[in-house]
């Protein structure tokens, strides 16, 4: 089964031109790929295995009417975090090259590759009005979608946003000092 190691969601306008530059940069083949998670939307793939023997599937998928996502899926271990890194920054770079918007990535690694929604009642919306907010910070982590050594620019971007809800109003005094040290020492 292929699990997703990264993965980059963009959105914007892509020409027949483009598609082929994204095939050819990627050395991609034209046909979908048929297994793991989103398959019906992938429009080019390759498998390969990285220097470890870890086997991989590169992957292009359109969703919706303009979203694209660029998958570096694994099969089994994980791949190391510079081929991890390597595949971030080719994403990335195709991504601007193509004149896309970057959503977010995951699992992000700074700040501008978190997604903060936005929602007609504003950011509440996204953690719930009444959420029960604990004592300590490293709890409030894995409810923000992070791992506790998730990078610290991210991990202050998602509490930002956080703090911005009505369930902020709310936080133990030992949370808010805590948040407010962490906020203050990124």
């Amino acid at each position: 089964m292929l699990w997703p190691a990264l993965r980059a969601l963009s959105i914007g306008e892509l020409t027949a031109d483009q598609l082929s530059w994204l095939r050819q940069t990627f050395a991609l083949t034209d046909s979908p790929r048929d297994e793991g998670p989103g398959a019906a939307g992938s429009l080019a793939h390759r498998a390969f295995t990285d220097d470890a023997g870890v086997r991989l599937v590169l992957d292009v998928a359109h969703t919706g009417t303009d979203g694209w996502v660029f998958t570096l899926f694994r099969d089994g271990s994980q791949p190391s975090q510079t081929t991890v890194e390597t595949f971030r920054v080719l994403f990335r770079q195709a991504i601007e090259h193509l004149g896309l918007t970057l959503v977010e990535v995951t699992p992000a690694a700074a700040a501008d590759e978190v997604h903060v929604p936005e929602s007609a009642n504003g950011p509440e919306d996204a953690f719930g009005a009444h959420w029960a907010l604990p004592q300590e910070l490293s709890r409030v982590w894995p409810h923000l979608g992070l791992r506790e050594d998730a990078p610290a620019p991210v991990r202050a971007a998602k509490l930002r946003e956080l703090m911005g809800t009505a369930a902020w109003s709310s936080a133990p005094a030992d949370l808010r000092r805590q948040a407010d040290a962490f906020l203050h020492a990124s």
